[in-house]
C-alpha cells in the first residue's frame, strides 16, 4: 500500500510538473533568427529575457543582471546555438558548417565573443574553454531608446550582413558576429 501511494504521488508530481512547463508560457521565450541567401542558411536560437526595469549590463556591485567581465550564455535558460550549413569566417577564424554554442563576456567598451564546439549543456554552466573554437573582441556602442526584450537578428546594409544583438541601451551591432564572408559557389563574397 505504501509503495502504491509513493508511486502514485511521484507520478502526479511528474505529470503536474510536465503540465506546468508545457502550459505555462516561459518567462524568457525561445526564439530563432534566420538568415538565408543562395542556399546558405544560418540560424541562431536563444531565449529572450525581458528588462523589467532591471539594470542589464554593468558592474556586479551595482546589481547588474549581466555583470561585466563574466560569462553570459547570451540569453536566458539554455545556451545560445548558432547553426550554419556553410562555412563562415568570423574575424579571420573559419567556422565549419555545423551547430555550435555562442557565449559572450560583456564589458563596458568591448565584448569577448566565443564560439564553442559543445552545444549540449544548459546555459547556466559555462562551457569548457578548451572546447572554444575561437574567441574575438567586438566594440560596444549605445542606443537612444531602451530595447525591452533581448533581440538577436540579422541585418544587411551597404557594407554587408551582420548578426546584431540589442538589449536595454546596449547594441553590439553589426560587429557581434559579422557575417563575414559566407563562402559561395560563385566565388562572389557576402561580407
Amino acid at each position: 500500500k505504501i509503495l502504491l501511494y509513493s508511486v502514485s504521488t511521484i507520478l502526479i508530481l511528474v505529470l503536474g510538473g510536465y503540465l506546468y512547463i508545457t502550459l505555462t508560457p516561459p518567462v524568457s521565450p525561445l526564439d530563432t533568427s534566420s538568415f538565408v541567401e543562395n542556399e546558405k542558411e544560418i540560424t541562431i536560437t536563444y531565449s529572450q529575457p525581458y528588462k523589467k526595469g532591471r539594470l542589464i549590463f554593468g558592474e556586479e556591485s551595482a546589481g547588474a543582471l549581466v555583470p561585466y567581465n563574466q560569462y553570459w550564455r547570451t540569453g536566458a535558460n539554455r545556451h545560445t546555438i548558432i547553426k550554419t550549413n556553410s562555412d563562415l569566417n568570423f574575424n579571420d577564424n573559419i567556422l565549419s558548417a555545423g551547430e555550435y554554442s555562442l557565449y559572450t563576456t560583456p564589458g563596458q567598451d568591448t565584448w569577448k565573443v566565443a564560439i564553442n564546439s559543445d552545444n549540449g549543456f544548459f546555459g547556466i554552466v559555462q562551457p569548457d574553454a578548451v572546447d572554444d573554437l575561437f574567441t574575438f573582441n567586438v566594440p560596444v556602442s549605445s542606443l537612444d531608446e531602451s530595447v525591452e526584450q533581448l533581440t538577436i537578428d540579422f541585418v544587411t546594409d551597404s557594407i554587408g550582413s551582420s548578426i546584431r544583438l540589442r538589449w536595454d541601451l546596449t547594441p553590439v551591432s553589426y560587429t557581434l558576429l559579422t557575417l563575414p564572408t559566407i563562402l559561395r559557389e560563385s566565388s562572389s563574397l557576402l561580407y
